[in-house]
């Protein structure tokens, strides 16, 4: 399993996680058998929306075996449970009750990550930002209840928004490569309806959504991803937007290539989805390679834009192309070259200076990207 570092938090995650809503409508031996199948396969990050009592039951006598350093949690903060039934909140005492009550039937001193649910307009980011929910939030900070503070959108307007307060260290964004296409929007539901890409024409990934992730990456905020595999949308040759089916292996890539992503929570529905995802760790470049069915789509113009998949490679002296046209895109969107992103590019092995200009990526490329103006921007830019 690889793992990476959570941004600015400073905690290491597995690549791969498990979503929440795998638990719900499972007794308590399939929850156990769900969560031994994750931890065996070196994945020690989990996210629980869920305010289903059964299930943050099951789920916290599950981890309880295990030592609480050796896993990771995002927990949720704004979910109750009404009549049998998942409820959004932003009433205070329902948000304060229903955590109290995740907080004990998870079995849990501390949560890892304390996100705030599923923010998706302004007026409902203004009124947590602005009231008792975020001092809420901030007060169980303070007092070690949760160590760092996340939130969850669809919205690359509200994650912006997000980052810009300062206090957010976390966010979990839909994030793959049917939405990334699409611009930001309040609603939800338009990402699931049948027509959303009918009339679309490709053209690499919105500059919003493009801009956020080197945003959060330059600022340490860590994306998490749900969505990965767009509900399955993805997974089908039928209903895929670009007519043919990505594989679980090339989605979770896609998601992993983008700039800040650290971890993929996956929804799993028993541990076969488990083991089809933890292939990831095994499998070869050539399984990871997302490229041909963007660069094959109907209705595409992805010409000129970097994708970060890496089908560049291989490079005659060794080059990580694909990492340095990520630091170079980091690097363009400052007006000085953070000290930071400077020492991450010269740790690489080999620099843009070293690009002797013989084109073979450009032949590889499939997105016909000028790598060798690319090459020549990243020695202006950093030095070598």
């Amino acid at each position: 399993m690889e793992y990476r570092i959570l941004g600015r938090t400073g905690i290491k995650v597995s690549v791969i996680g498990i979503g929440g809503e795998g638990f719900e409508n499972k007794n308590f031996d399939d929850c156990e058998k769900i969560v031994d199948c994750a931890i065996k396969e070196g994945i020690n990050f989990f996210d629980l929306y869920n305010s289903n009592p059964e299930v943050r039951s099951n789920v916290g006598k599950a981890l309880k075996k295990y030592p609480r350093n050796s896993f990771v949690i995002e927990g949720h903060l704004c979910t109750t449970w009404d009549n049998g039934q998942y409820r959004r909140t932003r009433d205070y005492n329902e948000v304060v009750e229903a955590y109290e009550d995740f907080l004990k039937r998870m079995q849990l001193d501390f949560v890892d990550i304390g996100m705030i649910h599923y923010v998706d307009d302004q007026r409902d980011f203004d009124n947590i930002f602005n009231g008792k929910i975020i001092r809420y939030a901030r007060a169980l900070k303070e007092k070690g209840i949760v160590r760092y503070l996340g939130m969850s959108t669809h919205n690359p307007d509200i994650a912006l928004k997000a980052v810009e307060t300062g206090l957010i260290d976390v966010i979990l964004f839909s994030i793959n490569a049917a939405y990334d296409m699409l611009p930001a929007n309040e609603d939800v539901n338009i990402l699931f309806e049948e027509d959303t890409f009918k009339n679309i024409i490709y053209t690499g990934i919105d500059s919003k959504r493009d801009s956020l992730y080197q945003i959060c990456q330059n600022k340490g905020v860590a994306l998490t991803v749900m969505k990965g595999y767009a509900a399955g949308v993805l997974l089908s040759e039928q209903e895929s937007p670009f007519e043919a089916a990505m594989t679980p292996v090339q989605c979770l890539h896609y998601c992993l290539t983008r700039p800040a992503v650290a971890s993929v929570m996956v929804g799993v529905a028993d541990t076969s989805q488990i083991l089809a995802a933890t292939t990831y760790n095994n499998s070869t470049n050539e399984e990871k390679d997302y490229s041909q069915i963007l660069a094959k789509a109907p209705r595409r113009s992805f010409s000129g834009h970097c994708m970060y998949c890496g089908h560049c490679a291989p490079c005659s002296k060794n080059i990580d192309i694909a990492a340095v046209n990520k630091y170079l895109d980091l690097a363009l969107i400052q007006e000085i070259v953070p000290e930071t992103l400077q020492n991450h590019y010269e740790l690489l092995d080999h620099h843009a200076a070293d690009c002797i200009e013989c084109g073979q990526c450009m032949k590889n490329c499939p997105f016909g990207v000028d790598i060798i103006k690319k090459m020549k921007q990243a020695v202006m830019l950093f030095g070598q």
